[in-house]
């Protein structure tokens, strides 16, 4: 039976995440459900950016990087993404692009394995990185393979060809979530490396890159971390793999003496060797202080509330919107804290809603897909925001020639 308007009240009136709230600059009148794309702005971040425009850049000028920490800031936002992942101090830095990232990690995976020639991903992958491994293989030019299997059949297909197993945790498309620990430990059986693309996981759930004894993993700042529209990524390096790695891009900073200026490229003995190019200050200072709010953000507590959001917001629907297709699983383990549905107008569909004020995304060809982000997110909001999509598919508000129009960005 779905919830009704005072049950979905109640939870929010002893909802232990509802203070998180405040820390987000929300716009007045809008229900956000798309932090799984662009987590909104917080407050801190505003006043770090404000303070590293005027301060540090307009008064501090090239001292900053001393006297504002700018050179330590990879390492200072790498050290607060590592327990919201799992990972041991000193193996995650915050650097480049997710896809920049997985190129380097990706390259040092496939050297590491120089008699195997395959590069296993769940078909439907996220396509950049699909895209980055089949540029690598052709840049490589040894005859790599880049092999797409259902996610159902990747254990089945680990065997002794395979040299990297390259997965994304949940799928970006249904929010379908692959099970780290077990896949990682069929791969390592098969003699294989594994690389994790954590860019629907990293501060929307627990993740234990330690205890799954993963190889490497890439993830983004601007999704589930609120780091801001292409806020830097991050990488991480299992201490098991020796310090010194010598990935591709051997930019300056990568370097063990950066400010030697020498002439030969030698790595430095630490994460630090996964930096390449001067770091992006203003957007690395935004993420630094984005990243304020996990400091006692319960993970487990997250899942819990995004759990509840699921079921809130599918149970409505269930009911009142037959047409809508559930694509995400219903089983908790075997989601991320996003919503998936499927509808042939998916796209005015989601041009109605947002003209409604309730802001997720779409998907091609037709799908509609809503974050479920519990900082932020109450549970009155997501009981709002699937009356009036209820009400949009009832009345076929949809069905409007402004809401067909395609924008440049989907």
């Amino acid at each position: 039976m779905p919830f009704s308007e005072n049950d979905v009240l109640a939870l929010d009136a002893v909802d232990p995440l509802a203070r998180f709230r405040d820390a987000f600059d929300l716009p007045e009148g809008v229900i956000y459900l798309d932090g799984n794309s662009l987590g909104p702005l917080t407050k801190a971040a505003k006043r770090r950016v404000t303070e590293t425009l005027e301060a540090e850049w307009g008064r501090g000028l090239i001292r900053s990087w001393n006297t504002a920490g700018w050179i330590d800031l990879p390492a200072k936002v790498g050290a607060k993404i590592a327990p919201l992942i799992g990972a041991a101090p000193g193996t995650v830095t915050a650097v480049d692009s997710t896809s920049i990232n997985l190129f380097k990690v990706l390259a040092v995976a496939l050297a590491k394995q120089p008699e195997r020639r395959v590069i296993l991903t769940e078909a439907g992958n996220f396509p950049t990185d699909v895209y980055i491994a089949g540029g690598l293989a052709d840049l490589l030019d040894r005859g790599h393979e880049v092999r797409q299997v259902p996610a159902a059949r990747l254990a089945e297909a680990m065997d002794d060809s395979v040299a990297v197993v390259m997965l994304t945790e949940v799928n970006y498309r249904i929010g379908a979530r692959l099970d780290m620990r077990t896949l990682t430990a069929k791969a390592h059986a098969a003699g294989a490396l594994v690389i994790w693309d954590l860019a629907h996981s990293a501060g929307a759930f627990p993740v234990d890159l330690a205890g799954a004894c993963a190889d490497f993993a890439v993830g983004c700042g601007y999704k589930y971390l609120n780091g801001g529209p292409g806020a830097p990524a991050f990488v991480y390096v299992a201490p098991k793999h020796p310090p010194g790695l010598k990935q591709p891009l051997h930019g300056w900073l990568g370097h063990q003496a950066p400010f030697d200026f020498a002439a030969g490229y030698q790595p430095a003995d630490s994460i630090e060797a996964m930096r390449t190019g001067t770091p992006p200050i203003l957007s690395m200072a935004a993420l630094d202080a984005a990243l304020e709010v996990f400091a006692d953000v319960d993970l487990a507590a997250v899942k819990a509330k995004a759990d509840r959001l699921f079921d809130i917001f599918t149970s409505i629907l269930a009911t009142r919107c037959p047409k809508l297709e559930l694509l995400t699983p219903t089983e908790q383990n075997a989601r991320g804290t996003q919503v998936s549905l499927r509808f042939p107008d998916a796209y005015p569909v989601m041009q109605a809603l947002i003209a409604r004020g309730v802001i997720g995304d779409f998907r091609q060809p037709d799908i509609l897909r809503f974050g479920l982000t519990p900082l932020y997110v109450r549970h009155i909001d997501v009981w709002r925001a699937a009356d009036i999509l209820a009400r949009i598919m009832e009345s076929r508000a949809w069905d409007r020639p402004e809401f067909k129009v395609r924008a440049k960005v989907v």
